[in-house]
């Protein structure tokens, strides 16, 4: 199979998943709709957006697809990966932000990517890459234990250790060093995919894996998000998740290769930044009441295993 014919594939799975995805959350919302941008980069590719803006349970969400590419890799892709400067590449992937009103219903996040670097005379390189992970302001143990069960579901029939390295991977990654926290509790982050656990290439093995991943996000979203969309709140509750989506913003600024990518590459400005809450606020040296409900979020911000 030629490395076309791989994007083709993929390209065709990532739209059904958006459409997928989308409905699943609709239902659940139950009143807010998505709003379709399909828009184009001069450089090459583009992309659908479609964003949720105040609806019953999304105060604001993004779901995205796009596929880029272009003559050169840029310094975002190639940071860890050096040997592929000067590569020409393909990028397409589905990635998703959804931001609800409830305080005690969970911000989360979903991507699943996949790109070709390709050179004359050179066999093309390729890989997958994508993960899951939640965000939660009040956090409630059985949300968390569900969300990583479902990480766990979605890789484990592919090798017994993808679970335990997925997750570490994501501790590591979505980690603020600077707050010396992680952004929330975790679940699943993978990228440079491109072998079985024998260490040999195989396309099918990896594509599979990140279909399921996809796949299993609305499956460990929506009974959190149906548990609590309805749990009564107030202005303390409120103002708490909108101090603590400021930490969201400063990882997605600061941390996050997604963004830089996106930016680095041209790609629609709107469409990358989607994923930021659409309110937010800092205070200043703040530290919630001693054995309030607010302090009980700080020890779920350090990783551990939740199952």
């Amino acid at each position: 199979m030629k490395e076309h014919e791989y994007l083709a594939q993929v390209k065709a799975f990532l739209v059904e998943l958006q459409d997928k995805i989308c409905a699943g959350v609709e239902q659940v919302d139950g009143q807010g709709r998505f709003h379709e941008d399909a828009w184009e980069r001069a450089e090459g590719g583009g992309g659908r957006s479609r964003v949720m803006r105040h609806g019953n349970v999304i105060e604001q969400g993004g779901v995205n697809f796009s596929h880029v590419y272009g003559a050169q890799m840029p310094a975002s892709a190639t940071a860890h990966r050096p040997e592929l400067a000067g590569r020409s590449f393909h990028a397409c992937g589905v990635s998703l932000v959804l931001h609800p009103h409830n305080p005690y219903l969970p911000t989360s996040h979903a991507n699943v990517r996949f790109f070709i670097a390709e050179k004359e005379g050179e066999a093309p390189v390729w890989w997958f890459g994508g993960g899951f992970d939640l965000t939660p302001f009040y956090p409630f143990e059985e949300d968390v234990v569900h969300w990583h069960e479902m990480s766990k579901a979605a890789v484990a029939p592919f090798g017994k250790d993808y679970y335990e390295h997925y997750k570490q991977w994501c501790d590591d990654y979505f980690f603020l060093k600077h707050r010396n926290e992680t952004r929330g509790v975790g679940g699943l982050f993978f990228d440079d995919l491109n072998t079985n656990p024998a260490g040999e290439l195989d396309f099918e093995h990896a594509f599979a894996l990140m279909r399921s991943v996809g796949e299993h996000y609305l499956k460990a979203w929506a009974p959190i998000a149906e548990r609590r969309k309805n749990t009564p709140y107030g202005e303390r509750e409120r103002e708490f998740q909108l101090y603590r989506r400021g930490r969201y913003v400063e990882f997605n600024l600061v941390y996050d290769r997604g963004t830089l990518f996106g930016l680095q590459t041209g790609g629609r400005t709107e469409s990358i930044l989607m994923s930021m809450p659409p309110l937010a606020r800092w205070e200043y040296a703040y530290e919630p009441e001693a054995d309030s409900e607010e302090a009980k979020l700080q020890a779920y911000l350090k990783a551990r295993d939740w199952l």
